[in-house]
């Protein structure tokens, strides 16, 4: 990203007046700068290209793209770019969706300034975080769809990030493996404590190599 002192932001809901309020409240801020603002799910996708975010604030119901569809692709073509879903609806099934698409964490409209200036952040800085409503439910269960995969709420990437942690490999060795940036690895990293539901690395290790993972060399 351009300047590593300043937060930029995509803004994606299908409301002008919600993006607007957004925008207002973001601004009072300091060292965050909204780059662009999006419509609709495709806008979103365009909008990433074009201002290569840090983060995306991600509505989930939008007409021509939903949001869960444009933050999967967001989050396969730019890795390094964060998407914080910021929505009304906080069914067990669209949290598991966004979650599963790549979203680095979830909150509900009518949060508080202080709760999406921290959400911001802290995904900004690779960590993962939720509203006190949806938390629980997001760590108690992921629901995957039926697949034979190991650790099927994994990402492809967070698998082959996962596969390499079971076999014994640093953040740095992971890099170096899957030619990712350093940042990228541990972002993936976070994603997966957070999907795993676990706490340390060698909780990880565990859960991953009970998965059947671990075997790479």
């Amino acid at each position: 990203m351009a300047d590593a002192q300043v937060t930029r932001i995509v803004l994606a809901d299908d409301h002008p007046v919600v993006r607007s309020g957004l925008v207002a409240l973001l601004e009072t801020l300091p060292g965050i700068e909204v780059v662009g603002q999006a419509g609709d799910g495709e806008a979103a996708v365009r909008e990433v290209a074009l201002t290569r975010p840090d983060v995306v604030v991600m509505d989930l119901r939008m007409p021509r793209l939903d949001g869960v569809e444009a933050t999967r692709r967001i989050v396969a073509d730019y890795p390094d770019v964060a998407v914080l879903v910021l929505t009304m609806f906080d069914e067990d099934a669209l949290v598991a969706d966004a979650l599963a698409a790549g979203a680095r964490g979830y909150l509900l409209k009518g949060a508080e300034q202080h709760e999406i200036e921290r959400a911001i952040r802290a995904v900004a800085a690779g960590g993962a975080i939720f509203s006190r409503d949806v938390a629980s439910r997001v760590l108690r269960r992921v629901t995957p769809e039926p697949t034979a995969r190991p650790l099927p709420q994994l990402t492809p990437r967070e698998r082959d990030v996962a596969d390499l942690i079971a076999a014994g490999l640093s953040n740095t060795a992971i890099s170096e493996r899957l030619t990712l940036a350093p940042k990228t690895v541990g972002n993936h990293v976070s994603a997966i404590f957070l999907k795993l539901g676990v706490a340390t690395r060698a909780e990880a290790i565990v859960r991953a190599r009970e998965a059947g993972m671990g075997g790479r060399t």
